[in-house]
């Protein structure tokens, strides 16, 4: 069998996406019989089946290394030369057109992956009044879909609501020998030049409108002294507040582990993720986490491992962080740490699956004729 994913939400050097991408394809690599390649953007074109196919594409200003190829009949080129069995997208965009055109064409099953609630990240950037308009777009996508991936509930609920049935719930996974406990240093204080008392918490990800890192700058200009944020995900290293160190993102992800792990906690603002996967690392980690009551944070995280607070709220953001501290962070912390080894491995998500896949092999779809293809630009 050769499973091909394609998307672009893909960095050559971080992002949730990537690190699904990437550990799907060492999981089935060592423990199944299964072909698995990847067709990607990145800043060149490159073939190589069984491996990272990539196609060139324009910078994305911005962003970590995103590129944005705009030819789709090259893309379903690529999808079509390589022969798959079975092909999952990971956007609502042209790649995944150009999947449902290929698997038409060769009679195979079709799977996607909803990472990026679409509606919601574009309607927050241009306007509410767009959202219905996307959902029904995404419906239209979706229903010519064998199955649609959700990571969370509260997706899984979305999707069902514009009307999709074929949804399944699958939660990601955390990488928990990278993302470990023995990751932890005393040195980071000192390397950030911080008195020994400060309590110290984290932010991982991008700086995007979505992640709402006002709300916390505003929470941390409340807490003042000994409260410091760490900002990992910026462009260079500085200090924008006295209280507040931005640095680069760390691309290896034993550095970015280790970085989570000798924090006190890691802290989210963001409302409209899908999943939360740098929460679960955090998590893995051994690091109780705060985050906002919205989105999918709600399934990863109770009164036993964190504190939520409310959505777009500085002021019950800073609360929240000062009553972490009235709880025993060490305790909380083992607590997270063992909920994702129970829940939340790779093992678990790629065995669960790799059940639907089997599931869907052998599914006959009906032969796409000439005039049913999209147009694409030559």
């Amino acid at each position: 069998m050769h499973l091909v994913d394609t998307t672009l939400f893909y960095s050559p050097t971080s992002g949730g996406v990537r690190r699904y991408l990437r550990a799907k394809h060492a999981w089935l690599r060592h423990n199944t019989a299964w072909e698995h390649t990847l067709v990607v953007p990145d800043r060149q074109t490159r073939i190589e089946r069984g491996g990272v196919c990539t196609l060139a594409g324009y910078p994305v200003p911005g962003t970590f290394n995103y590129h944005l190829p705009l030819n789709p009949r090259r893309w379903t080129q690529l999808l079509a030369a390589l022969e798959p069995s079975l092909i999952e997208a990971g956007d609502a965009f042209h790649p995944a057109w150009c999947a449902w055109q290929v698997a038409r064409r060769r009679n195979i099953a079709l799977a996607a992956f909803y990472h990026s609630n679409l509606p919601q990240i574009i309607g927050r950037r241009i306007g509410s009044l767009s959202e219905r308009p996307l959902g029904r777009y995404v419906r239209w996508l979706y229903e010519r879909f064998d199955v649609v991936f959700a990571p969370s509930r509260v997706m899984c609920e979305y999707l069902q609501a514009l009307g999709l049935s074929h949804v399944v719930h699958q939660p990601l996974g955390v990488d928990t020998e990278t993302f470990a406990p023995v990751r932890r240093t005393l040195a980071l204080r000192e390397l950030l030049q911080l008195p020994a008392g400060t309590r110290l918490l984290v932010y991982a990800g991008r700086f995007a409108r979505e992640k709402n890192l006002p709300v916390l700058l505003q929470a941390f200009a409340r807490l003042g002294a000994p409260y410091h944020l760490l900002l990992i995900g910026g462009e260079h290293g500085r200090r924008p507040a006295a209280n507040v160190t931005m640095i680069p993102y760390r691309r290896d992800s034993q550095e970015l582990a280790r970085w989570i792990a000798s924090a006190d906690a890691l802290v989210h603002a963001g409302t409209k993720e899908t999943f939360g996967l740098v929460i679960l690392e955090a998590m893995a980690c051994g690091r109780p986490v705060v985050a906002a009551r919205a989105g999918a944070f709600p399934e990863l995280i109770d009164e036993s491992v964190g504190v939520l607070a409310e959505p777009n709220d500085p002021a019950s953001m800073a609360e929240a962080i000062e009553a972490l501290y009235e709880r025993d962070l060490e305790a909380r912390g083992a607590a997270a740490r063992a909920r994702v080894l129970r829940h939340f491995t790779w093992q678990r998500a790629f065995h669960a699956q790799l059940a639907t896949y089997a599931s869907l092999l052998g599914t006959l779809r009906e032969p796409l004729t000439a005039g049913a293809i999209l147009p694409s630009s030559s």
